[in-house]
């Protein structure tokens, strides 16, 4: 990893702490813990991309450039990135949590979920013919 490596690394660590840092605050200024569950909503995201990734399809279909394992990753992915941004809404539209503590829970998912992204799109490998 190079000199751009490691400052790629610090500035997404620094991103991430921020997201965090969001997210708990979001929890201790109004005393309600529950949009704590944001945090571990936008961690849990990519967890079915990363399970089905592996599960493409043989080299020989030219029909189709996907497969069903990656596109149920894909759509379980996204469907808890959902979840992440419309749990704090639904909990402030039923007043168990504070519009405050919705929108820092929401600015704080994008950041942890972004960073992960960032992270993953920055170092991927790429499959080699020749390995």
């Amino acid at each position: 990893m190079g000199h751009a490596g490691i400052k790629t690394v610090i500035l997404l660590a620094f991103i991430l702490a921020v997201g965090f840092l969001m997210i708990i605050l979001s929890c201790a200024l109004w005393g309600n813990w529950l949009p704590i569950l944001v945090a571990l909503i936008f961690v849990l995201a990519p967890l079915p991309n990363w399970l089905f990734s592996h599960c493409g399809g043989d080299d020989f279909t030219t029909d189709y450039e996907g497969s069903g394992p990656i596109d149920l990753g894909r759509f379980l992915t996204s469907t808890v990135v959902m979840t992440g941004f419309a749990l704090p809404l639904v909990l402030a539209h039923s007043e168990i949590i504070r519009p405050g503590a919705c929108a820092m829970s929401i600015i704080g998912g994008s950041l942890v979920y972004g960073t992960i992204l960032a992270y993953s799109a920055t170092f991927k490998e790429e499959d080699s013919d020749y390995d």
